[in-house]
Parts: structure tokens; C-alpha cells; sequence
């Protein structure tokens, strides 16, 4: 048997952590790569079990179509994309082209993301085409591009925090969901440096702070306003730097200094001295850095509260130098290069607006199309789940769950069932995939190469290292094979390093510009930074703003924000809150890590997380099944009773369908300006449940 190991990425989370891929009588061999410097051979759990999933027993490995008597049944390749090219047109002829809607997921490699948003706008003409990493970081994207012009996750390599002089963490447990990027934080301490964690719950990474500032859910836009009020009255502001580099400080300093500290205290729970000693460990070193996660992006006001953060950053100088700046730790595998080449509803490759005049003439020029027949900005990932059945009749849906995955579940499940036409092309038989009409099995990170680009917006090559099983097929044969079908012949080519030099030049001169980028560098360096236009020479753009922000003046701009309620406040019939997120052995849906044996057995299904006077209050003892109640249905799962979590609160995490589905009770409603849901906070009510 051939044993040489291939050098390639792990297919979870942001970090990309590298790994190599050794064929093995049973399976695959991973092991971690001491060469790459982000992970430093350092893997999860979930990466170091990532070749399970690999095994024919649990993937699908032959399509499915629904039969005549309700069931899902094996059929053959040409007839599952036969089905699939029929539902689609029926679908465009009764309705139009917005009766078909496609989507993707923030898995799906650059090469798959950019030719799913160019088969839906070429070969459906279609504006309705969104993806499931709206859920997850669109907030600090909008927060982003509003302030320095630009969205990139982290502005600076991983590399650069643990010899900055205090980080604040906003809304990350890290240590449970990027585990090896922990070390980085630990060293940060070592080195003298400060950590400050912003968390409703006392995490695996709280436990590792200086100072754990522990606020209300739905309230980090008021803590963040009452820092920067206490940076202002203690005088702590960088005015040269204020004055030089940025615009807005008026307006946003007189929306801060309406948030006193003894408000911000009876709003979020955070006593006015935590306050003042955190100000203090940001304040006092020369450099300093904000990073933000899930917590106050998923919110209902999330672009303001990010927007929020990134002030506390310009006021004190702690952006586009050395060390210091605002940062966003994405999330999924390829959730940069996910919102970057135009799967999202307002989105053309290169990060480029759809709206853009310029934008869509060269893009249109690199697909050979007439920019007019280009479709406009469609709806929003929730939009257009919610608008399923009613005006969009049909759905191709890649690398998604949302049947687990998007809030208000059971409403989105009903919304799929009630479709003329769904076809989902996946790895396993996810809880949305049973409910297609056609089901695709689709190659896997280890099976088919293609790029990603991680948090630090490092551009990475994912190496094919073993052969899939007979009877499955990549996702860019897919939308070749279907293309083809619906009257495109060309344009859709199935090797990926060639729709990567496509994806270059349709990139090229935008914001997320690939084109100096080819895949004999990618395979020699350890990845190459972004923005990479030709003649970059590695290792591109590791830091950016240094000289100046993305902006027309290159000045970042403030944002001048207050203090609002969340969508959904407690009152008498639900009178807690509930926040979400994940546990260490499970990933996201867990369609894949919910499969694992080794994974399982750490984390065997869902919980409610609940401090002990609140369980006394109900008459529950850890393990006893407890309902949470919403406006929008009721999950129960076991208690698990805990001092680290506020006695107001109560925390679910998200993997698992069924009646421990938690984002069966969480709240759709969205952000005006990113569209995000609010996962993170909406109320409950809690009751024991009898025998």
C-alpha cells in the first residue's frame, strides 16, 4: 500500500490547522504537521478524528431519489441529475428565474464558492443565492467594511498576540472551539501580556484570564459604550491618533458619554470597578488588541455592538499599527473565503458589490455575459429560508444543515418540506438531506483539492490525498454536469486549479484580490496573505492598515452607536434568557462529527447549562430532563447544573436535531444591516419535566 503522506488542512474550523493524510489498511492516518505555523502539530480532537468520516460505512456513496412511496431510494448518477435539471426548470418556467434559489455553506472550498454564485447567476439567473455563513460572521464583516473599509477576520497572523499587551476576548470560548489557538493566549500571559474575556458563562477560556467580565446576554454593545465613556473620562484617548487617522470621533464620543459606568453596570450585570480595571489592562500597555466572536455578532444589533468594539480600538490608537487592531475569529473551515468570491446574496467575487457598475462589468467580461443579465442582490440566508415554498420553489442546497443549524427550526423544516423541488448535494445523509427529493454524495476535504483561506486570511491549499469511493463525485461535477443540462456548456469546468484561474481573474482589482495567487506557490509556501494582486511577492499582506485603512481617505471611520434592547427582552411568561454555542467534540450541525464514535462518547447529545439556584428554584437535579420554552417552540434536554453560568441565563449548545434541538426556541430576528439572526439571546421560560 502506498503510505506517503500528504500534506494538506484540516476541514474544520477557521484556523485550517495543518495535518498530513496517510493511506492505512483501515482508513486514513491524520497527524498533525509541525510545519505549519498556526497549529505547530498541535490537532483537536475533531481534526485528529477527521479521516472517520472518510469511511464508507458513514457517508453516502450513491445518490439518492425520492420514490413513489414517500422513501429515498439509490438511482444512478445521469438520473439524480436528470431529477435535479428538471426540478430547477420547472421551477424557472412557471414561476422565473427567483422561484430557483441555491444554498451554499462557509465549507465549501474558494473554487466551490465562486462557482456556485456564478452558476446561479448564469446558468439559473437567479438573485436568490445566500449561505449559511450569514449565521456566522456577517455582523463583523458589515462592522468591518463600515469602519476600515475592508473585511478581513484578523488583520495580523495569530503570531502577533502573544507579544501584544492585552487582548480583550469578546464572546470566544476559544479553548473548546479552536482548541489549538489557545496556546497562542497562554503565551500572551507568559509574556507578561493581559487577557480580558467578555462571557455570560465562566468558559474553559474564561478560566484563563486576568479578568472575566461576565455581562447579561444581548448587552455587549453597552459595555463596550461603557468602556469607551470610562477611556474618555479618564483621558485615555489617542487624540494625534484620533485627529490623523480616523473620522466620526465627535459623534461617536457623544454617544459613548451618554453610557456612565454606573448605567452600564445596572444594564449588563458588570460591576462599575471590573469596569475600570479593564480599562485600566488596555489602556496601560502600548499595544493592544479587540477580538470578537459568535457572542456579539449574533445579534439582533450586532454590526452596532462590533461597531462598538472597533471605537474602543480607534479612540485609544489600537488599530492599523503594530500589534494592536480589532480582529474577528471566523468561524467555519472557509468562512473567509466563503463570504469572499459570491455566494452571498450582495456579493461578486473578489468581495466585490453586486450593486457596483464597475464591479459587475468585470466580472461579467471574465464570465463572457452581459453585465445587464447579471440578477441584483437577492435575500439574506433567513430571508430566504423563510421565503421557501411561497415565492422560491425550488432549492439546490451545498454543504448545509439548516434544519439543525438555522434559528427558528422547526419553522425552516417546514419551510424545506413545503417545496416543489429540493436537492441537496452532501457528504452524509445530514437531517436536511433526508428531506430532499435528490440527495448528491459529494467528495470530501482528504478526496478533492481546492483552496481555503482561514482567519488570518491566508490563502491555503487543500491537497487531494486519497481517491473517493466509487460512486461519489466532486461538487464542481456537479454544477458541470448540470450546467450542461440547463443549456451552459462551458464555464463550468471540473478541475479545480482551473476554476481557480478563473476565480484569479475575476478577483483581480478587487478588495479580496487572488490574482498574484497561483497553486505552485500555494504548494510551496505555507500559505500566501490577501490581498495578493499580480507581482505580490510571498508572503503577501500578513498586516494590514499599517499605512493606511481601505478607506476613500484612508481614515477609519467611527461609529457613532447606543444601547438598544434586544429583540426579545424577559417579561413574566418567559422570564430567563437563553444563549447558544458549541462544546469541544462537536462541530457546528455534528451532520459529520455526530458521526464519530470517539467524538460521541465526549459529548453524546444536547443540554441545558443552568446555575444551581436556578435549579432549585425548579425542583431539578443535574441530569433530570428540563423543557425551554420560547415564543417559538420547546427543546428538552438533561440539566447540567453549574455555578459558571449566570443565574438569569441559561446556555444550550446547537449540534443535534430532534427534541434537543436548541435553535427550535432561538429567535430569527435580524440585524437591519448585516441580516444576521440573533442565536444569542432570546427568552425562556424553563420547567422540570416529570417522569
Amino acid at each position: 500500500m502506498e503510505t506517503t503522506a500528504t500534506p494538506t488542512h484540516c476541514p474544520y474550523c477557521a484556523l485550517q490547522c495543518g495535518m498530513t493524510v496517510s493511506p492505512a489498511p483501515e482508513g486514513v492516518e491524520v497527524a498533525g504537521r509541525d510545519d505549519f505555523p498556526v497549529n505547530r502539530g498541535a490537532l483537536c480532537g475533531k481534526g485528529r478524528t477527521a479521516g472517520a468520516v472518510l469511511s464508507p460505512g458513514v457517508r453516502l456513496t450513491s445518490p439518492l431519489v425520492r420514490s413513489g412511496d414517500g422513501t429515498l431510494v439509490p438511482a444512478s448518477w445521469a438520473e439524480a441529475l436528470d431529477r435535479i435539471a428538471a426540478g430547477l426548470s420547472s421551477a424557472r418556467s412557471a414561476y422565473g428565474a427567483d422561484a430557483c434559489a441555491v444554498f451554499g455553506g462557509g465549507g465549501l472550498t474558494n473554487e466551490k464558492a465562486y462557482a456556485l454564485g456564478k452558476f446561479a447567476r448564469v446558468v439559473l439567473g437567479t438573485s436568490q443565492i445566500d449561505y449559511n455563513g450569514r449565521f456566522c460572521m456577517s455582523s463583523a464583516a458589515a462592522a468591518g467594511t463600515r469602519a476600515f473599509g475592508l473585511d478581513r477576520g484578523l488583520p495580523f497572523p495569530l503570531e502577533d498576540i502573544p507579544r501584544t499587551g492585552c487582548v480583550i476576548l469578546v464572546g470566544s470560548n476559544i479553548a473548546e472551539t479552536m482548541p489549538p489557538a489557545l496556546r497562542y493566549f497562554r503565551e500572551l500571559r507568559e509574556n507578561g501580556g493581559r487577557l480580558i474575556v467578555v462571557d455570560p458563562r465562566r468558559t474553559p477560556t474564561a478560566e484563563q484570564a486576568d479578568l472575566h467580565l461576565a455581562p447579561r446576554p444581548g448587552t455587549d454593545l453597552a459595555l463596550a459604550l461603557g468602556l469607551l465613556h470610562l477611556v474618555v473620562a479618564e483621558g485615555r484617548t489617542d487624540e494625534a491618533y484620533i485627529q490623523d487617522r480616523t473620522a466620526g470621533w465627535e459623534e461617536a464620543r457623544a454617544a459613548a458619554m451618554a453610557h456612565w459606568p454606573e448605567y452600564v453596570e445596572r444594564v449588563t450585570g458588570v460591576p462599575v470597578p471590573q469596569l475600570r480595571e479593564a480599562v485600566r489592562l488596555f489602556c496601560e500597555p502600548s499595544a493592544a488588541m479587540v477580538l470578537t466572536a459568535r457572542g456579539p455578532e449574533q445579534q439582533s444589533k450586532g454590526t452596532d455592538t462590533v461597531g462598538a468594539w472597533i471605537d474602543l480600538c480607534l479612540a485609544t490608537g489600537r488599530a492599523g499599527r503594530p500589534l494592536s487592531g480589532y480582529g474577528a475569529l471566523t468561524g467555519q473551515g472557509n468562512g473567509q473565503g466563503g463570504r469572499e468570491h459570491g455566494q452571498k446574496a450582495d456579493q461578486l467575487p473578489g468581495y466585490r458589490k453586486l450593486t457596483d457598475p464597475a464591479a459587475r462589468r468585470h466580472v461579467a467580461e471574465v464570465w463572457g455575459v452581459d453585465p445587464d443579465s447579471l440578477p441584483g442582490p437577492g435575500r439574506s440566508a433567513y430571508e430566504l429560508l423563510d421565503a421557501l415554498g411561497t415565492d422560491i420553489r425550488a432549492l439546490l442546497l451545498m454543504g448545509s444543515n439548516p434544519v439543525v443549524s438555522a434559528p427558528h427550526a422547526a419553522h425552516v423544516e417546514q419551510r424545506l418540506r413545503s417545496l416543489d423541488f429540493l436537492a441537496v448535494a452532501d457528504v452524509v445523509l445530514s437531517e436536511t438531506a433526508a428531506l430532499a427529493d435528490v440527495v448528491l454524495p459529494v467528495a470530501q476535504w482528504a478526496e478533492e483539492t481546492g483552496t481555503t483561506t482561514s482567519l488570518e486570511g491566508r490563502v491555503l491549499l487543500r491537497r487531494r490525498a486519497v481517491e473517493p469511493p466509487p460512486g461519489v463525485r466532486t461538487d464542481l461535477h456537479v454544477l458541470h454536469e448540470l450546467a450542461a443540462r440547463l443549456g451552459v456548456e462551458k464555464g463550468f469546468p471540473e478541475d479545480p486549479e482551473e476554476v481557480f484561474e478563473e476565480l484569479r481573474r475575476a478577483s483581480a482589482g478587487g478588495p479580496a484580490d487572488y490574482s498574484g495567487i497561483t497553486y505552485r506557490q500555494l504548494a510551496r509556501d505555507k500559505g500566501l496573505f490577501w490581498p495578493y494582486p499580480s507581482g505580490t511577492t510571498a508572503p503577501g499582506t500578513p498586516r494590514l492598515f499599517l499605512d493606511r485603512f481601505a478607506t476613500e481617505d484612508g481614515r477609519a471611520r467611527f461609529a457613532a452607536v447606543s444601547h438598544r434592547p434586544s429583540a426579545e427582552e424577559p417579561d413574566a411568561e418567559y422570564p430567563l434568557l437563553m444563549t447558544t454555542g458549541r462544546v469541544v467534540s462537536q462541530y457546528q450541525s455534528g451532520a459529520q462529527t455526530r458521526r464519530v464514535d470517539e467524538l460521541n462518547a465526549a459529548a453524546p447529545g444536547p443540554f441545558v447549562e443552568l446555575h444551581p439556584r436556578l435549579a432549585a428554584r425548579l425542583g431539578a437535579a443535574d441530569g433530570d430532563p428540563v423543557a425551554v420554552t420560547s415564543r417559538r417552540g420547546r427543546t428538552v434536554a438533561p440539566a447540567r447544573l453549574t455555578p459558571a453560568i449566570r443565574p438569569d441565563t441559561v446556555f444550550m449548545p446547537f449540534h443535534w436535531p430532534g427534541p434537543g434541538r436548541a435553535n427550535t426556541v432561538t429567535n430569527p430576528a435580524l440585524d437591519p444591516v448585516s441580516r444576521m439572526p440573533e442565536f444569542k439571546v432570546c427568552a425562556v421560560r424553563v420547567e422540570a419535566v416529570g417522569p
